[in-house]
């Protein structure tokens, strides 16, 4: 017998059986061995899909008007008991006790369409897309495009102190999702589909394109990669300018010019960002203790919005600017016409109000009475400043504009969102660094004192592992020659299958391998086979090597990736891929397995949690790049 080439040993005792290596099916030479597809930032899929993404962006930016109009009619039905299509607040009504009545009506036919349409359509909206991201391949139920507005447009209308963003964000990413399953297309691309359905809605409302991309990437794209953040920047831009054609370019909330702050300025709204961010976390928890209080009671949920909406009725009563979308409610206390204890009356009202009638799953946005309450917060601790210490130079309205970003911060931990939404919404950009500062701030403690944010709470109570972090994929940075270069453990072709069972019987070095590369006489790669593989079925006399290769060998190039490694494995169902050159691809120069791919974690973990002085410390101990026991 030809006793099999040993070179070296290439990995650990690992266990007895493992999945195959890369079988064959092709012993002849003339099998080309398939080698893992090259990756690369983009493809000419993304012309289609952007394109794709600029139509829905037109379709959001039309529905947004048409919800507009929508709230806008019922209101003046609800509220004035006539037909027009002019924007009004339910604050100027002139029905007395009967605004205790509306809210509930209008809760009861939102109930109805729950409960008989979709119960999707319950909540504000982003929650429910993320869900549909992470656990359903993007699929949302086609009739929630059509649901979804309408059921919040009745809730908004009839005094619910939502914002109008919430449902067309839902609805934009509705859109999207929908033609993504009638189109033939794969599940990330479908994904880029409803993050730019949704980053329309929002730039069809407010006309913040940035923010708008920027909030697809923190909470609903979950990366950040050309091929899906092109198309969603090209479908923001398209929606906002849709919203130009309808409304003009002028900015969402209007506010006066301010002036850059002073040093001590700059420290008070950092150290009120993190007041707020205190604040977002007993907003977050509020909601949520009442939902849970909802959940125990004694009546199907299709009720629920209803008692959610007397609340909504009886602080309307006291306070009807608490009624209905509010966006004039935010301008005025950006623009410092409602401050100091009248600002945080109301956003305590605003509070109570929304957080209830939320918790009741009824229809409606959150950012617009996440705006409200931040901004009084802000417009009051802004105001106490001033009277305290005059000469620290604070301006209530800038003190506003940051309590505004820094509590959709904390809430829902889409930091740069805040940041640049308050800044596209007021332009006003000697306001940006007072925003960065007091919304880091509201995000540090918020990421403290709270596991989950707002946005996110719900999907972690169904089991859900919604992603908040982003970082650089350590195999698509790392190379196979880092860690699959080495001699290797190769069978003959033409050795019999009797002579290569009583190599392994004798147990020496390599024979406890589970896979081994076979090469023919001229070194050229026939195969792979598996311990199992030899040593399974009763052995025929004179039975070789190269008889039980079934097909091509499965390879990997040396200056692959280790991430596109770990894909070709997948994709051939296999532990280990021999190495090769390109030059000579039948070459083995080393083999690639499963415990390498752990192994190359080992300096990730390090850089995270060995902390070492790089100063006068010396040299941090280096640790051997060794594969990990299989």
């Amino acid at each position: 017998m030809k006793k099999p080439e040993l070179t070296s040993v290439s990995e650990g005792t690992g266990d007895r059986e493992s999945l195959p290596v890369a079988p064959s099916m092709g012993p002849t030479l003339e099998n080309e061995p398939r080698a893992p597809l090259a990756t690369g930032p983009m493809d000419g899929r993304v012309v289609v899909i952007s394109g794709l993404c600029i139509l829905i962006a037109i379709a959001a930016g039309l529905v947004a008007q048409l919800l507009g109009a929508l709230i806008a009619l019922i209101t003046n039905l609800a509220f004035y008991g006539r037909l027009s299509l002019q924007e009004v607040s339910p604050a100027d009504h002139t029905l007395g006790l009967w605004v205790l009545v509306i809210p509930v009506l209008g809760a009861l036919v939102v109930g109805v369409m729950a409960r008989y349409g979709s119960k999707a359509i319950r909540g504000h909206g982003i929650p429910e897309a993320m869900e549909q991201v992470l656990l359903n391949r993007s699929r949302i139920p086609p009739r929630v495009t059509f649901l979804k507005p309408l059921s919040s447009a009745v809730a908004i209308g009839t005094g619910g102190p939502f914002g109008a963003e919430g449902p067309i964000i839902a609805t934009g990413g509705a859109m999207g999702s929908f033609l993504g399953q009638v189109l033939k297309v794969t599940a990330d691309e479908r994904k880029v589909l409803l993050a730019a359905g949704a980053g329309a809605g929002m730039a069809a409302t407010f006309g913040a394109p940035v923010s708008a991309v920027l909030l697809a990437i923190e909470l609903l794209l979950f990366e950040f990669r050309p091929r899906s953040v092109i198309p969603v920047a090209l479908a923001t831009s398209t929606a906002t300018a849709v919203r130009m054609a309808f409304v003009g370019g002028a900015p969402a909330f209007d506010m006066p010019d301010v002036a850059a702050p002073g040093g001590g300025a700059l420290a008070f709204y950092i150290g009120m960002g993190a007041l707020i961010g205190v604040a977002s976390v007993i907003a977050t928890r509020a909601v949520y203790r009442i939902e849970d209080a909802f959940e125990k009671l004694p009546i199907h949920w299709m009720w629920w919005p209803a008692l959610g909406a007397i609340a909504v009725g009886v602080v309307g009563y006291f306070e009807p600017r608490t009624l209905g979308v509010g966006y004039s409610n935010i301008e005025a206390i950006i623009s410092g016409r409602l401050v100091g204890t009248a600002a945080l009356v109301f956003c305590l009202l605003k509070f109570t109000s929304w957080s209830i009638a939320l918790g009741s799953g009824t229809s409606g946005g959150t950012l617009a009475p996440l705006f409200t309450i931040g901004g009084g917060l802000g417009s009051a601790l802004g105001a106490l400043a001033v009277w305290l210490v005059p000469g620290l130079g604070v301006d209530v309205r800038i003190a506003a504009l940051v309590g505004m970003a820094a509590i959709f911060a904390g809430a829902s931990r889409a930091l740069l969102t805040s940041v640049v939404f308050a800044f596209e919404t007021t332009r006003q950009p000697l306001g940006l660094l007072p925003l960065l500062g007091g919304c880091a701030a509201a995000y540090l403690v918020s990421s403290l004192l709270m596991r989950h944010s707002i946005m996110t709470e719900k999907l972690a109570r169904r089991g859900a592992r919604v992603p908040f972090e982003y970082s650089a994929d350590v195999l698509a940075n790392t190379l196979v020659s880092a860690h699959g270069l080495r001699p290797v453990v190769t069978l003959t072709a033409d050795d019999t299958v009797a002579s290569a069972r009583a190599w392994l019987a004798t147990g020496g070095e390599g024979t406890r391998h589970q896979g081994f590369p076979v090469v023919d006489g001229t070194g050229r790669l026939v195969g792979v086979i598996t311990r199992r593989e030899l040593l399974e079925g009763e052995p025929v006399a004179g039975r070789r090597v190269r008889e039980l290769i079934r097909k091509p060998p499965a390879v990997v190039f040396e200056d692959s990736t280790l991430r596109e490694a770990a894909d070709h494995m997948v994709r051939e169902d296999v532990g280990r891929l021999p190495v090769v050159t390109r030059r000579e691809p039948w070459k083995v120069v080393g083999i690639l397995t499963r415990s390498d791919l752990l192994a190359a974690h080992r300096r990730r973990l390090e850089e995270a949690h060995q902390a070492e002085q790089g100063i006068g410390g010396g040299r941090p101990p280096s640790r051997p790049q060794s594969p990990l026991p299989v």
